[in-house]
């Protein structure tokens, strides 16, 4: 159910933006991966028999650095395998029960919220979201947030640690106090893992792009409509279908003008990194030329590193779930609100608000994207399959 954006943006040249940023100088102190050696085409020849090293070398963004090694199937020690099985025996059941106590509750809430409530087609085809207004809203968002909350406490989050940088400093001279903070139409983020989504339903409770099936999945399929998902048949080719383009344009314009509109979680990077990495942004989220909210999301780790790049969901999940603390930190970036360029060139608008993040979260630029990280998973499965 992962959020995705819409269309692919290579990034522009460099520019000065406003907020905390100082200087494009900032960002050139990370080293940046560069892409020619790396992109698809040359990508797809590269040496099958490249050691896992090298591998690692040349894709750093989704490289696993934790206890657990390449693609969570590295060997452990004895004192981490005790660990293991100690918590699939104590830790993990009661976690699971707990976990699922967690969703059927909240899965009544929408149903009792729901009731006589039509659902709302986006282009007029397929699965509806749920438009609440009035206690079946309210009803939906309080207990979202609290139950969102409680499943991150089932995950092993006791506490998240957010840094709120959103309101300039009252004392500043150079803030322009007469002008108004407007309301941002999306919320843009860095993508580490599914943990990134339940975080942000616990505090701004947003929409978010997920697969046309996610709606017909028993109990989560009723949440995401009431979360207001935008639901995505790729293959779909009817001439009223809008695409992902237009839903989430006229979704963030609506989010921006009205106050009471969920506003959309996008991730522009389009697929997860490592944590320490900020892939190109595809420019989905700023073609509406509305403000955009950035938030920064870090997994400190000290055996099981929570970024999901590359190791199968059962395994991930049973990995985080063994880890009796797993630690989160947030941080809230000012509302970024676009220049007249930004509005007219939707790259510029995404590649300043990219930087920004890097610099703002200390994230290294990488040149990669979605398909080198196809390339990377097949070479290392071929070469751990080999050993």
């Amino acid at each position: 159910m992962a959020p995705n954006d819409a269309a692919t943006t290579a990034p522009s040249e460099p520019v000065s933006v406003g907020g905390r940023m100082s200087s494009e100088d900032t960002v050139a102190t990370r080293p940046l991966l560069s892409s020619p050696s790396t992109s698809p085409s040359a990508a797809s020849t590269m040496p099958v028999q490249e050691s896992i090293e090298e591998l690692d070398r040349r894709y750093a963004p989704y490289e696993r650095r934790d206890a657990y090694g390449p693609m969570g199937l590295g060997p452990v020690g004895a004192a981490e395998a005790f660990r293991l099985a100690f918590a699939a025996v104590v830790l993990v059941p009661l976690r699971v029960v707990a976990g699922m106590l967690v969703l059927v509750v909240y899965y009544l809430v929408c149903r009792v919220c729901t009731l006589r409530v039509e659902e709302e087609r986006e282009g007029g085809e397929g699965d509806g979201y749920a438009r609440l207004e009035g206690w079946r809203r309210e009803g939906v968002v309080r207990c979202g947030r609290a139950l969102a909350r409680a499943m991150l406490f089932v995950f092993g989050f006791y506490w998240i640690r957010e840094y709120d940088w959103r309101f300039p400093d009252a004392e500043d001279e150079h803030v322009d106090h007469s002008k108004e903070i407007e309301r941002p139409g999306a919320i843009v983020s860095n993508h580490v893992s599914y943990v990134d989504i339940l975080y942000h339903m616990s505090t701004s409770f947003p929409s978010f792009v997920a697969k046309r099936s996610v709606a017909r999945l028993p109990l989560v399929g009723l949440i995401s409509k009431c979360l207001g998902c935008i639901f995505v048949q790729r293959e779909s080719k009817t001439s009223d279908f809008k695409g992902v383009s237009g839903a989430v344009i006229e979704r963030i314009q609506r989010a921006h003008q009205q106050k009471n509109a969920p506003m959309m979680l996008l991730f522009p990077e389009g697929t997860t990194t490592n944590g320490d990495y900020l892939l190109p942004f595809k420019t989905g989220a700023f073609l509406a030329k509305a403000p955009v909210q950035p938030v920064i999301l870090r997994y400190p780790y000290k055996r099981f590193n929570p970024a999901w790049e590359s190791m199968t969901g059962a395994r991930h999940v049973f990995l985080l779930l063994c880890q009796f603390v797993n630690y989160l930190e947030v941080i809230h970036l000012p509302v970024y609100d676009p220049s007249e360029q930004e509005k007219d060139d939707p790259k510029l608008y995404a590649n300043n608000v990219r930087k920004l993040m890097a610099v703002e979260g200390n994230l290294i630029l990488s040149e990669l994207g979605l398909a080198e990280k196809r390339v990377y998973h097949a070479a290392l499965n071929g070469l751990l399959c080999q050993s």
